[in-house]
Formats: structure tokens, C-alpha cells, sequence
């Protein structure tokens, strides 16, 4: 994902394959924070979330994530649907420069909940 996402966002646009391995990428890490941000929850019996942004909250309310953490990257899981169900597609420019902008908070989610596993330990 990030020798994807190094590229020229132009570049990106102009080749379908990246666009969509990019498209493709966003769901399946989107998809795999939700999965742990439910396993969290389950296994430290907190309250379910009636939705998948609800999640992040969740954790960000118990203290797993910072609350503006928490706050800050739920919304990603909107973007997510609509690539996923193609409802609301956003623009393809629009796509590519809110996965670049998200990419850091995706990489700061896993160091701070690697963190707070060590502290469970």
C-alpha cells in the first residue's frame, strides 16, 4: 500500500489497475480495523456499537484508542462503503487524495493498539 500510494496521484488515475488495487486495498484494511476494533470490544465486554464507525468511538470512549483519535479516522469507514456498495461514489481524485491523507492514521491505529496490547500483557 505505500509504494502504491508514493505515486503521483495522476498516475494512480490514469491506470485503472492501481486505482482499483487502491480501492481494493482501503476495504481490506478498513475491514481488518473493524475486525479488531470488534474483537476488542467483545473481549473486554464493551458496550456493541450499533454501527461500524461506532466501533472506533467505542474504543475511543474506553480508553483503547484516544478519544480524537477515535474521533478523527471513524469516518473512514463512510468512505469505505461507498467504494464497497458504489453508493455516493466519490470522485476518483477526491478517492485517491483521502486514502493518502488517511494513510498515516492507518498506520498510527496499529501502534497504538500494538501499544495497548503490551499493556494488557
Amino acid at each position: 500500500m505505500r509504494d502504491l500510494l508514493k505515486s503521483p496521484d495522476d498516475e494512480i488515475l490514469r491506470d485503472s489497475a492501481r486505482l482499483h488495487a487502491a480501492e481494493r486495498l482501503l476495504q481490506l484494511v478498513v475491514d481488518t480495523m473493524l475486525d479488531i476494533n470488534q474483537h476488542f470490544i467483545r473481549e473486554l465486554k464493551l458496550t456493541v456499537s450499533e454501527d461500524y464507525q461506532g466501533t472506533f468511538h467505542t474504543l475511543g470512549e474506553n480508553a483503547v484508542l484516544p478519544t480524537a483519535f477515535a474521533k478523527r479516522i471513524a469516518p473512514v469507514v463512510g468512505l469505505r462503503n461507498r467504494i464497497l456498495h458504489r453508493y455516493e461514489t466519490p470522485g476518483k481524485k477526491l478517492f485517491v487524495r483521502t486514502f493518502k491523507k488517511n494513510f498515516p492514521d492507518f498506520q498510527k491505529y496499529v501502534r497504538l493498539i500494538s501499544t495497548h496490547l503490551e499493556k494488557m500483557q
